[in-house]
């Protein structure tokens, strides 16, 4: 599926495609009082949009352009999703230290511990392996320590109002928090405040860092009180993630990636990368191009990617990435945080699986 039908979809896979790897660095807030957008005419004209537009789904057109004009222009968001200076090198080993560390592994072993029946339900419902929804969730917020603590309504207005030109691209980027803000602002219909909700410097929120639209499409009332609440909930987090992930194809079963070792005899990596993170050559022809699979890599029924991790100035790191590794891509466009997921998960059901014996 190419990127171009997904994006539609895409919602909490925005920050890493801005820059790696400070896509999960978790900033302190800078969120004191500032000026707000109700004397620009860019801001009067984007308020006018959205409550012709949400006056159809019921929201009171003056009550939508009151909270636009009067959301806080928020510099320090501004700053954090400009672009670095070109030639800042990829560092998967630098990367994942920051993730597969023992804080954050055994507060993963805690909340697998404490909500060991709400994972092991909802991969019974999706197949998403308890680890793959650990793993998203420990990246994301370090099981619920770290949600964000910007105003979403303020970070979504100025991102959608100064995003950065020097983003190559800007229009793209601003066109997709206008939607979100939208999206933000219809929880009003269902009794949830969206002009109280915090979250990170790009409006994502709760345990698993849903953007709003993620929020009002996949999230899902695993706790069964009658409400969705991602915020407080880790079971509403848990049942979401897995219904995240299955909606966007997750294979019951399969692996997420195999070892692979690269023949420097028969190697044709221009060809190999291609594609990019898109499985898209069979067992037989990625062999063929000169990257070897490992024995369960070479029975395996689907196509193959190869993913490769750079490691700064040291050599690369390379594996054949399967359909359920671009699965957890469409939670972040980002081979890096894939991997982040799979190891920290693996880490943290080797754990689990250690306490218990």
């Amino acid at each position: 599926m190419s990127k171009k039908c997904l994006r539609p979809l895409l919602c909490c896979l925005f920050m890493a495609a801005l820059v790696l790897p400070q896509a999960h660095a978790k900033p302190k807030s800078s969120t004191k009082p500032t000026e707000t957008f109700q004397h620009r005419a860019d801001a009067q004209q984007l308020a006018e949009e959205l409550a012709q537009q949400l006056s159809a789904q019921g929201l009171d057109p003056k009550w939508v352009k009151n909270a636009v004009l009067k959301a806080h222009k928020l510099p320090v968001v501004v700053k954090l999703v400009t672009p670095p200076p070109t030639g800042v090198a990829k560092n998967w080993a630098l990367y994942r230290s920051r993730f597969i560390e023992p804080k954050r592994i055994q507060a993963g072993v805690r909340f697998w511990q404490a909500y060991a029946a709400d994972l092991a339900r909802a991969e019974a419902q999706t197949g998403v392996p308890a680890e793959i929804v650990a793993g998203v969730i420990g990246v994301e917020t370090i099981y619920g320590q770290h949600k964000g603590n910007f105003r979403v309504l303020d970070a979504l207005v100025t991102l959608s109002l100064d995003f950065p030109s020097s983003h190559p691209r800007q229009a793209e980027r601003q066109a997709f928090f206008k939607g979100e803000l939208a999206q933000l602002l219809t929880f009003k219909r269902h009794g949830v405040n969206p002009l109280t909700l915090k979250g990170s410097y790009a409006g994502a929120m709760g345990w698993p860092q849903f953007m709003p639209s993620s929020w009002n499409r996949f999230a899902v009332d695993f706790d069964d009180d009658g409400r969705i609440d991602l915020l407080n909930s880790p079971a509403d987090a848990i049942g979401s993630v897995a219904h995240y992930l299955k909606a966007f194809g997750w294979q019951t079963g399969m692996p997420t990636h195999y070892e692979v070792r690269l023949d420097p005899a028969t190697l044709q990596l221009d060809d190999l990368m291609v594609p990019d993170i898109l499985p898209t050559f069979s067992v037989a022809n990625f062999m063929a191009k000169g990257a070897i699979p490992d024995a369960a890599g070479m029975a395996h029924n689907g196509p193959l990617a190869l993913i490769e991790l750079q490691n700064g100035s040291s050599p690369a790191s390379y594996v054949a990435g399967t359909e359920n590794f671009y699965v957890i891509t469409r939670y972040n466009w980002s081979s890096y945080y894939a991997m982040a997921v799979i190891e920290l998960g693996r880490a943290v059901a080797h754990e689990v699986g250690a306490h218990a014996r």
